[in-house]
Order: structure tokens, then C-alpha cells, then sequence
């Protein structure tokens, strides 16, 4: 048994940032980083679990949420990216979306939430949308200022504060 599996489900390539600096951050050889998507039927058995995804409509995916359902017993961390700046507690909203999938029985160590760069075509819808009406459009020149912000993400210091995330779990094991 592993003492810490990584798994994150990432399209763009900025939860798979999050996930490696949370695996080098955690101590000892008896850890493993895998994407989600390669997991095939089996999922390895650890006594952490550290399961990242991308953000879409607020929460996880439903194979993530299935995947989290199927954890009993365990100590379980989420983390993940997201095209929306932390506005609003927004984060703490996707960490709660997602935590209801887990079962009662696992220990919550909790979650690491940051800003990813959305792919280009995000970009071209919200400008499609724009149609010179200020009341109409000042949402979506919002949408686009966070879009144009969210290009550098995560930063260097969003990937030291995924491995600060990942000690102060294991502080709460």
C-alpha cells in the first residue's frame, strides 16, 4: 500500500502543474502520481489521497465525483484550477461542490483552489458576445479581464502554495 496517491484530471496542462509540486512535496518513496484518465478500472490503494481536476460549471467532473465516492476510509485532499479568479469565496464553493462526493467515513484534510489559463477559444466567445450595449456587456468585459489575468496561471507561486497545501495536510494525518 502507498502512502500518498496523486491523481488529477487535467485538459490543459494547469492541475498536472498543481499535481506534480503537491507529489514533490510529499515525503518518503512510497508515493504516486497518475492522471485520472489513465486509471483504468483499479484504483490504487494508499492512505492519502491527493485528487486534483479542472474546474467546469463550479465543480468536478462526474468521473471525478465517482471516483471520490469510491474512497471509504481514507484521507483525502482536492485541489484544482479554475478560469475564474477567487471572487466571492468561489473556491471554497468548488471545494464544498466537490467534497459532497466523498463518503463520511474518510478523513477531509481539505483543499487547494487557484487560477489556470483557459484555452483561446473562451477568449473569442466572450468577445463574439459583445454587442455595445454597457449593461450587457460590462459582465463580459469582467469575463475578459479575468481571462486576459488568468494566462499566467498557475504562476510559480501558485505551484509553492499547492506544496505548502500538500505539508499542511499531512500535519493534519
Amino acid at each position: 500500500m502507498l502512502d500518498y496517491m496523486v491523481l488529477y484530471q487535467s485538459e490543459t496542462g494547469n492541475t498536472k502543474k498543481l499535481a506534480t509540486s503537491i507529489f514533490a512535496a510529499l515525503p518518503g518513496m512510497a508515493k504516486d502520481l497518475r492522471s485520472i484518465d489513465e486509471l483504468g478500472d483499479g484504483l490504487p490503494d494508499a492512505s492519502a489521497y491527493f485528487i486534483g481536476f479542472c474546474v467546469h460549471r463550479g465543480t468536478c467532473s462526474l468521473e471525478v465525483g465517482n471516483l471520490l465516492s469510491s474512497i471509504s476510509g481514507k484521507s483525502v485532499a482536492l485541489f484544482g484550477t479554475c478560469g475564474a479568479a477567487n471572487i466571492d469565496n468561489y473556491y471554497k464553493n468548488i471545494e464544498n461542490s466537490a467534497r459532497i462526493w466523498l463518503e463520511d467515513d474518510n478523513l477531509y484534510l481539505g483543499g487547494f483552489f487557484c487560477q489556470g489559463k483557459m484555452p483561446l477559444q473562451i477568449r473569442q466567445k466572450y468577445e463574439s458576445m459583445l454587442n455595445g450595449d454597457e449593461s450587457h456587456d460590462s459582465h463580459l468585459k469582467l469575463q475578459l479581464q479575468n481571462f486576459d489575468q488568468a494566462m499566467i496561471h498557475p504562476t510559480k507561486e501558485d505551484l509553492e502554495h499547492a506544496a505548502a497545501f500538500a505539508k499542511e495536510c499531512l500535519s493534519r494525518l
